[in-house]
Order: C-alpha cells, then sequence, then structure tokens
C-alpha cells in the first residue's frame, strides 16, 4: 500500500469521498416526475423543480430543473470531509481553476469552480455516502420440492438503494482522467483508450464514482442505481419498457465493474441505470488500473447495444 490507511479513510490522500448529487434541467417536470417515480425513486417538489431521493433515505441524490430545448447537465456537486475544505481551496488554486458562483438556483454552499470543458463542479462539506464496504447482493433459488415462481401480479417494485455513479461525456477521455485526478483526487480504476475511464474515489467506493464517455462535447450519458440482485436489475427494466420507455439495453455484466446492469432510456434520450453487484475498492486498496481493448471493455454477455447508445443527445452547452 503506498499511502498508511486508518479508519475507513485513507491518510494522505486530498480526494473527494462520494458524488453529493448531480443537476439537471429538462423541458417537461410532469415527464420527470413521471419517468422518475416510475423508475422506482421519490420524487418531491421543491422551489419549482423536483428532488430525487432513494425511497426511505433522507439523502437528496438529484436536482430536476425545468428549462427550454432539450434535457442539459448544469453540475457536480461532490462531497469532502469537512478538515479538508480549505486544502481543497488550496489544491484548486495550485490547479488555476476558475471559480465560479453558483448556478441560478443552486446551493451556495463549498466550492463551486468550472471544470474539464467547463462543466461547473462544486465540492462541498457533505455525509460521505458511498459505502464504506461492498453493497449487500443477494440470489434466492426455490428449494426442492417448491416452487419460485413469482406472479407478474404479485411481482415487487424495485427501490433503488442509492446513486452508484455518474456518467459524463467528454472531448478528451485522457485529459480528463488527468484533470480529474488533479483537482478532485479521484484514481483511475480502468480504462479503454481512447473512449471511456472509470474513475474510483481514494476514501473507499465502488469501482466507479465517474465514468468519462468520448464524444465531442460535454453532457450527461447516464445516472446509476444500486439495487441488490439480478432480480431487481431486470424486473426493473421490465416495468420500464412495459410502460413504453426505450429502447434499452440489458440485461447483461459489464467487464469493467463487472456489475449486473439494465440501462433505461430516458425521454430526452440519455438513461438511467439499474445496477447490482459492482465491484468494490477498499480505501487500503491500490487497485491495478489498466488500458483494456474494446472487447474487454464493455459487457460480457448481454444483447449488444443499439447503435444510438453512445450518441450524445445534450445540446451543446451555447444552445
Amino acid at each position: 500500500m503506498s499511502e498508511l490507511s486508518k479508519g475507513g479513510r485513507r491518510e494522505g490522500a486530498l480526494g473527494v469521498h462520494s458524488i453529493d448529487h448531480f443537476a439537471i434541467e429538462v423541458p417537461d417536470l410532469e415527464e420527470a416526475r413521471t419517468f422518475y417515480t416510475l423508475f422506482g425513486l421519490d420524487v418531491c417538489d421543491r422551489d419549482g423543480g423536483l428532488d430525487l431521493y432513494a425511497k426511505g433515505d433522507p439523502h437528496r441524490w438529484a436536482v430536476v430543473t425545468a428549462g427550454t430545448g432539450g434535457r442539459k447537465l448544469r453540475y457536480l456537486s461532490f462531497g469532502v470531509y469537512e478538515d479538508e475544505i480549505d486544502a481543497f481551496r488550496a489544491r484548486l488554486e495550485g490547479c488555476d481553476v476558475t471559480f465560479i458562483d453558483a448556478p441560478a438556483g443552486a446551493d451556495a454552499d463549498g466550492i463551486w469552480f468550472e471544470s474539464f470543458d467547463g462543466l461547473p463542479v462544486n465540492v462541498r462539506v457533505a455525509d460521505k455516502t458511498t459505502p464504506d464496504e461492498k453493497s449487500r447482493f443477494s440470489f434466492v433459488s426455490s428449494e426442492p420440492g417448491k416452487s419460485g415462481a413469482i406472479p407478474n401480479s404479485k411481482a415487487p417494485p424495485v427501490y433503488p438503494r442509492r446513486l452508484s455513479h455518474f456518467a459524463i461525456f467528454t472531448t478528451d477521455v485522457n485529459a480528463a482522467i488527468d484533470y480529474y485526478e488533479r483537482t478532485l483526487g479521484l484514481r483511475l480504476s480502468d480504462k479503454s483508450e481512447p473512449a471511456v475511464a472509470f474513475l474510483h474515489g481514494a476514501h473507499g467506493s465502488d469501482h466507479h464514482l465517474l465514468a468519462l464517455v468520448l464524444s465531442d462535447r460535454r453532457g450527461m450519458h447516464h445516472n446509476s442505481w444500486d439495487v441488490g440482485s439480478v432480480q431487481e436489475v431486470g424486473l426493473g427494466g421490465a416495468t420500464m419498457a412495459r410502460a413504453g420507455y426505450g429502447p434499452n439495453w440489458g440485461v447483461g455484466q459489464h467487464v469493467l465493474g463487472a456489475n449486473y446492469f439494465f440501462y433505461v432510456r430516458d425521454p430526452w434520450g440519455s438513461f438511467s441505470e439499474y445496477s447490482a453487484d459492482i465491484d468494490f475498492i477498499p480505501h487500503d486498496v491500490d487497485w491495478p488500473a489498466a488500458n483494456h481493448a474494446p472487447e474487454d471493455s464493455m459487457f460480457l454477455w448481454g444483447p449488444d447495444p443499439f447503435p444510438e447508445f453512445i450518441q450524445n443527445t445534450e445540446q451543446p452547452a451555447e444552445a
């Protein structure tokens, strides 16, 4: 181990510990309410917009506001430990970032700056929402002589437990890796040049907190939500597909991260993912990051993704 560790926190490593929340703008809030409610999230009204929560959890994971045009990623907010906020400001000053005011309607807490590709990013003191151990995963099989059948009429609803990770489009994956390592203290888990990369938190996190996907402009590719079984992945995806959302991708299993997945296309051309059993990187483990061939970077099994899966449908920032 390259650094000492203590109490679930890597000493000597200045880095964000969690994604606190993300913020998007959509053309129709009622359309967003319908989509995210069916997806299994608690959707609450706030200041003319919507806040997204996991069922029974008081942490706000997302802010959805109304705007003209298509869907837009407004900003990402990351959590840090209270005793590190001043060190983060000094680090960002040393990186010569452009500090900005909070976007309209956003909380002014913490530090706001213009990050790679001009994406607004916030660093704030917040509770660690990334888990300190691998998420619970179950696979239930019926005993011999007993039926494991679940009638469709009695199928349980699927409720995501937390945000697992967030994937953004970027104009240069390798340059973005370097940028987010220097500014946020994220660490490379794996990549497949030049198309994709996965970054984790130094203080223990899923295989990736932040994924980077190559495009000609910034934007949101997907938000990913942790569930507890392959059945929940499949059942959640089937529920959304039966409601008319799509085209979708799943069920399958990724190579990098190894999680089971189902991507549901939202009304604006991006995705929300049901994810289960993703690899976990403890705070005291130095993950052997590698550059993987394309055939070893996307999925181990499952249907082929449809051609538009990696398409960036977000309007250019200047539009």
